[in-house]
Formats: C-alpha cells, structure tokens, sequence
C-alpha cells in the first residue's frame, strides 16, 4: 500500500459535499466520548453509594478515632478518593469494600497523626467542645467504648469491624489489610483484653 494511500481520509458515504474525517479525530471523538461515559459513570455510582452508605461508614469512622467531626473527613476524603481513581477501580462491585478498607486506612493515619500532635503540643486550656463533639462523648461515656479506647488499635479495629459494623471475617480481612487468620487472632486477644478491662472498670 502506497503512502499516499496509507493518508487517505474516511468519508462518509453518499456525503460527497462534507468534510472528510481524519482517522485520528475519529480516535480522538471516540476516547472523548469514552472518558465522558467513564466520568458519568463514577458520578453516577459514587452518588448512589454515598446515599447509601455515608451514614454508617461516619460511625465506623468514628468509633475509630472517638471524633465525629474527624470521622467525617475521613469518609469524605474516602468517596473523593474513589472517584478520582474509579477508571483504575478492578471490579466496581466491591466499591464498598474499597471504601471500608480506605477508611480504616485513614482513621489509623489520623490516630498516628494525633498521637505526634499530642506527644509534642504543649498544655493548654481546652476548646469549648462542640455539639458533635458532646454526642460523641456521650457514646464515649459508655463502659464498653471506654474499654475499647484502651485497647491495641488492630485489637479495637477488629473488634468494631465484627460486633459494630457486622462484617464477616473475609471482609474485616480486606478492610484491615491482613489474613483471615489475623483477624481470627486480633478478634480472640480484643475480647479477652476487653473483658479484663471491663473488670477492672467495674
């Protein structure tokens, strides 16, 4: 095939009087299109499971760092996460699993985050609490929360993913970024130290 040949435009058929179209803006119209069905998409999967699902992953959230305010940060910054990185998303159906597993994630580097903060900041008066705040300390209140609050954190996670958020073993697996038999092993030492603190709390 001859090199002019080879640069020969499509045209429409029965068109003769329209501008023929070049192959590459017919590959360029159609990734466009494509990027706009991808775009439209995530837009539309986001929203239904933000509607759907914002709610309780907030209090998974905030059982986790003990802040409701932070908790929902967190949660927000998970849903962007997800939508920015949606075309790279391997299966679409386990976008749940992906948002439980980032906000876990997320939730330990607030913790490690907090931990520097309050190690190197120094004493002050503290700020007037907020009504976010105040309901998360009434929950707090509970003998229960406050035995998990003294728990390891891989300990705490397993425990709230399991009795709080209801999840089987495979999910916690993949929330917390572990084995199956790590979470076995975590849930067993959670409840037994959460026993003991409970005793030496009553």
């Amino acid at each position: 095939m001859t090199e002019a040949r080879q640069k020969m435009p499509f045209r429409k058929p029965d068109n003769e009087g329209t501008r023929p179209t070049d192959v590459t803006e017919t590959l360029v119209a159609r990734g466009a299109a494509g990027a706009m069905a991808v775009a439209w998409d995530a837009d539309q999967a986001v929203t239904a499971l933000y509607a759907t699902n914002y709610r309780p992953l907030v209090r998974l959230a905030a059982m986790l760092v003990r802040d409701v305010a932070t908790a929902e940060e967190v949660v927000q910054e998970a849903f962007i996460a997800m939508h920015a990185g949606w075309r790279r998303l391997r299966d679409p159906d386990k976008a749940l699993s992906y948002l439980r597993q980032a906000v876990v994630n997320r939730s330990r580097s607030v913790l490690r985050h907090r931990a520097v903060v309050e190690k190197y900041a120094p004493k002050g008066l503290p700020d007037a609490p907020s009504a976010e705040l105040g309901a998360i300390n009434e929950l707090e209140r509970s003998a229960v929360i406050d035995a998990l609050a003294r728990l390891p954190a891989r300990q705490r996670e397993a425990l709230v993913l399991r009795y709080y958020a209801d999840l089987s073993e495979a999910e916690i697996a993949r929330a917390m970024g572990i084995s199956r038999g790590a979470v076995k092993s975590h849930t067993a030492r959670g409840m037994a130290a959460l026993r003991n603190v409970l005793e030496q709390l009553s």
